[in-house]
């Protein structure tokens, strides 16, 4: 039998915590903690060792942002899915380059926030779209060349479909390969970037404008 999915929800509004909890209990997915702050939440994981971890961005004491760098640098296996009011680039950019997996705006529906959490701890990445389409902006500027210099352009193929938030199974249909081919693709791929993570995998493509042609 399948193990539930075991999260950790940080929010600094008790209201808030609790509808999450419900929305996601719903679904079968498992809230072994609600704490109020980045902090909270690490010693949380510590204790639970979760799957993920809900983080809102705005939290005393330590916030989102701060929470995700926190957690590269103590539990870099721990999924994290930022779940805010904030559609900023500015906070966009930074919690994905700080390690986060997913970023969720808070007036989502319930079945996709549920679909996030499902997403990222399956090992994608998963964006609401007006955040998504913030990233794309910023994959489409001018390609860097050290991309090219680095990566063959089948492994930039799946870079970029993987920054996008698709998994092994989207990313061979799209590109018509086997899933066990997209596995040695990304494989490669965080052998020759020295990445071990896909939320590094995506800062570099932010960074480089790693982009299909």
């Amino acid at each position: 039998m399948t193990q539930p999915i075991r999260v950790i929800i940080a929010d600094d509004h008790p209201m808030v915590r609790e509808g999450l909890k419900v929305s996601l209990e719903n679904e079968g997915i498992h809230v072994v903690a609600d704490v109020s702050n980045g902090q909270e939440a690490l010693d949380a994981t510590a204790e639970h060792n979760p799957d993920a971890v809900l983080l809102d961005i705005s939290m005393p004491i330590m916030n989102g942002m701060e929470a995700c760098a926190a957690f590269q640098q103590q539990f870099p296996d721990t999924r994290l899915l930022i779940i805010t009011m904030h559609d900023d680039r500015e906070y966009i950019l930074k919690v994905v380059q700080a390690g986060a997996a997913g970023y969720v705006l808070k007036d989502a529906a319930p079945e996709e926030l549920v679909l996030a959490v499902q997403t990222v701890c399956q090992g994608g990445t998963y964006f609401s779209s007006s955040v998504a389409k913030t990233l794309f902006n910023e994959f489409n500027r001018p390609r860097n060349s050290h991309a090219e210099d680095v990566l063959s352009p089948r492994e930039e193929d799946v870079l970029a479909l993987l920054a996008e938030g698709m998994g092994n199974k989207e990313i061979a249909r799209e590109l018509d390969i086997s899933v066990r081919t997209v596995e040695a693709h990304r494989v490669k791929i965080k052998q020759k970037l020295n990445i071990n993570n896909s939320a590094g995998l995506i800062r570099y493509a932010i960074d480089n404008g790693v982009v299909r042609r």
